[in-house]
């Protein structure tokens, strides 16, 4: 019974990896509702795709509970600038409420210049009820028969409409606001619970008779008289000392959708054909590269063998050719050997975050609901496989015939988190300036401070200890005293040439998948395919691993022994067409205009570059250091 299960977990596994979209848990136990119980809707932070920096809720002069209370918020939650509390919004569970009057406010000179800003900007209201985000459905391909719903975050603030003979826009604020609380309920419990959470909002210049007061009824808009707001009415503009009146609507509606599928609607991606094209082309061309290259590797690989060893039989003075004459050169320690050795460690550290976090999104771990729990994840991660860091860094080191491993290895702790963070630190400074809620506070940057000071770095020497310990990765053939000369390469050979070329596959393979990425980053829309993800992350290993042994291969046929570095760049350069392809999607698919915002587009891709290059240049390197020890440990040498 315990290997049938077991197997049929592999299964489900593999058929969830297969499938694309990722399965999840919900993340949060379900909450019941009987009739009549409160709802109490959250606001999030405003946010923009055109400016990248959100601000609190409470930032502009909306209408105020009588006292704010921050919601608790984790790590992730604080670093993605989430900034989570209470609203004056509040429903009955299955009660629905007509034209609901919140607040009403003059607002003046100040107040009208920020809700203007913000709609220049085009900002959008996020809120939370039980743990779902609101959304706005936008229906697609409404002409066709196979029209499909998607959901974009939030709503704006406002718009901006331009009316013929007006020398300027006019300012329209979404002041009422129409919600859809679905709910999924069993006929045979009497309570019920929520899985979707919707929103229409409307811009009206609601009207009422006599002077306001508490118990004042709009014209507009009157539950007694049964009339709604249909979007027909004059619309509200924002002017000092133009009054703005916030209503709102709220609908209940049974769904079929069960509380555990009820982020399936929010997550569905309409596209996914594009990413099934992209992953068979991708997958179509990494196995006909790893054909052409097994075949030709393996087919060159056994003639030089046998040619070599039967040279070496025949006659003992035959002179040697090809690869195998940099036999006492080839494990020569490089230039900077211990820079190289604190980025293998890295690049080790970082590879298994990413394949622990990838496992764990595929078994559903890291949930949607759960907001900041993948930039959580990832942080802990990080720190954990520190050991791994660690380890692999002085096992390289010793190779090399070194013996100060307590100086690499606070190398390999400090230099890498320490770029990241003076990198982050000024970024952050540059986000504090303009008063944004996207700053993440000292406090918060003490924590990760003990964070790296306390468990990482102690950890990656736990790994440096445990790595020096074991006895040195033994070279296959001995290195001459004398370094040998490398002869004249052609063009076509060189470094710079070479290096260039081994990042364009790596690259090439993943860069459709990539566009979806940055779409979800910096267009706030939902990505929840780890499932093609994982699939992309197999390719990028293969294809980086292929590509560096082959021009490693030609390198050594050329008699050029320096090939540690080079094996590491070759893939690693991958990170180059990165950033420059980060470079062409900022100036065709954003709307940044201001300078800030822009710096810190680039900051951020600047920063994902260079962890692109750790991690693909790890695996080249990773790929030849194996390669090189297996093709000399197959020749006779003396």
């Amino acid at each position: 019974m315990a290997d049938t299960t077991h197997h049929l977990r592999i299964c489900v596994f593999l058929l969830l990896s297969i499938h694309g979209c990722s399965f999840y848990l919900p993340g949060v136990a379900p909450q019941d509702f009987y009739k009549g119980d409160i709802l109490k809707v959250k606001v999030n932070k405003l946010s923009s795709t055109k400016t990248q920096l959100p601000y609190l809720y409470y930032s502009i002069p909306y209408c105020r509970p009588q006292q704010i209370v921050d919601s608790a918020e984790n790590l992730g939650e604080v670093l993605r600038g989430d900034r989570i509390e209470n609203s004056p919004y509040e429903f009955k569970m299955r009660v629905p409420r007509m034209c609901n009057i919140v607040c009403r406010i003059i607002p003046n000179e100040r107040t009208s210049r920020e809700f203007k800003e913000k709609i220049d900007d085009e900002y959008q209201v996020n809120m939370i009820l039980d743990n779902l985000p609101l959304v706005v459905p936008i229906t697609k391909s409404e002409q066709e028969q196979d029209s499909h719903v998607q959901y974009h975050h939030g709503y704006f603030v406002g718009h901006k409409v331009w009316y013929a003979g007006m020398k300027e826009d006019k300012y329209l604020i979404n002041n009422h606001l129409t919600f859809t609380v679905k709910f999924h309920k069993d006929p045979e419990f009497e309570y019920a619970r929520i899985v979707g959470f919707e929103v229409k909002p409307f811009s009206v210049k609601h009207q009422y008779d006599g002077e306001w007061s508490d118990d004042t009824r709009l014209t507009t808009c009157d539950p007694h008289a049964k009339k709604l707001v249909a979007g027909v009415d004059p619309p509200q503009e924002i002017e000092d000392k133009n009054e703005i009146i916030f209503t709102y609507d709220v609908e209940f509606q049974e769904s079929d959708v069960k509380w555990a599928s009820r982020w399936d609607t929010y997550l569905l991606m309409p596209d996914d054909q594009i990413h099934w094209f992209s992953i068979v082309n991708s997958l179509m061309i990494v196995l006909f590269l790893s054909g052409m290259v097994a075949m030709i590797m393996l087919r060159t690989l056994y003639r030089d063998i046998s040619n070599y060893n039967k040279q070496e039989e025949e006659s003992k003075f035959e002179q040697e050719t090809g690869w195998k004459l940099l036999h006492g050169d080839v494990f020569r320690p490089p230039v900077n050997s211990d820079l190289l050795c604190v980025y293998v460690g890295t690049g080790v550290q970082f590879s298994g975050m990413i394949l622990a976090a990838m496992i764990f999104a595929l078994l559903g771990f890291l949930s949607p609901s759960n907001r900041g729990g993948l930039m959580t994840a990832l942080l802990l991660l990080w720190v954990l496989m520190a050991v791994f860091g660690g380890y692999a860094t002085t096992r390289l080191y010793k190779s090399l015939k070194k013996s100060n491993w307590k100086t690499i290895t606070l190398k390999t702790g400090v230099m890498f988190p320490g770029i990241i963070f003076v990198m982050f630190f000024i970024l952050n400074a540059l986000i504090w300036g303009e008063k944004s809620s996207g700053a993440v506070p000292f406090s918060t940057m003490f924590a990760l401070v003990l964070l790296w000071f306390c468990i990482s770095v102690p950890l990656v020497f736990a790994g440096g200890y445990i790595g020096f310990r074991k006895p040195a990765i033994e070279n296959p053939v001995k290195t001459n005293k004398i370094p040998r000369q490398i002869p004249e390469q052609p063009w076509y050979m060189r470094s710079a040439f070479s290096i260039l070329i081994g990042g364009v596959l790596p690259f090439g393979a993943v860069f459709i998948e990539l566009f979806f990425i940055l779409t979800s980053i910096w267009l706030h829309q939902f990505y929840y395919i780890f499932g093609f993800l994982f699939i992309v992350l197999i390719i990028l290993l293969v294809t980086c691993a292929e590509v560096t042994i082959v021009l490693c291969y030609f390198q050594l046929c050329s008699e050029d022994y320096e090939w540690w570095w080079r094996s590491y760049l070759t893939s690693g350069s991958s990170g180059i067409y990165l950033f420059i392809y980060s470079i062409m999607y900022f100036f065709t698919k954003l709307n940044i205009t201001k300078g800030v915002s822009g710096i810190l587009y680039f900051g951020y891709m600047l920063i994902a570059s260079y962890c692109f290059f750790v991690l693909t240049g790890t695996i080249g390197f990773v790929a030849c250091f194996w390669f090189t020890r297996v093709i000399y440990s197959s020749v006779k040498i003396d």
